[in-house]
């Protein structure tokens, strides 16, 4: 009965804060051996003070790479939202 009615109403229930968690986390521990996010929004805020002028580009630039690295883990979410959505209360 575990295996079969509740660990698979749990993992469906599940799902999506953990997946929000573990983006979280994702984003708040270092992305790759060189850059982390916490660096990168420290780069943005320095390039913006050296360059007012270019706040826009520098802003849009962030906000790009903050999503190609978020989105594939929210891909991931939906196809185990999509995977366990048949599963009956």
């Amino acid at each position: 009965a575990l295996r079969r009615v509740i660990v698979p109403q749990a993992v469906r229930i599940v799902i999506p804060p953990v997946t929000n968690d573990f983006i979280a986390l994702f984003k708040d521990t270092s992305v790759c051996s060189m850059i982390a996010v916490v660096e990168l929004t420290g780069m943005y805020r320095f390039l913006f003070q050296s360059h007012p002028q270019l706040m826009l580009e520098f802003g849009a630039m962030t906000a790009l790479l903050y999503l190609l690295m978020s989105y594939p883990l929210s891909l991931v979410a939906r196809r185990m939202e999509t995977r366990f959505k048949g599963v009956q209360r």
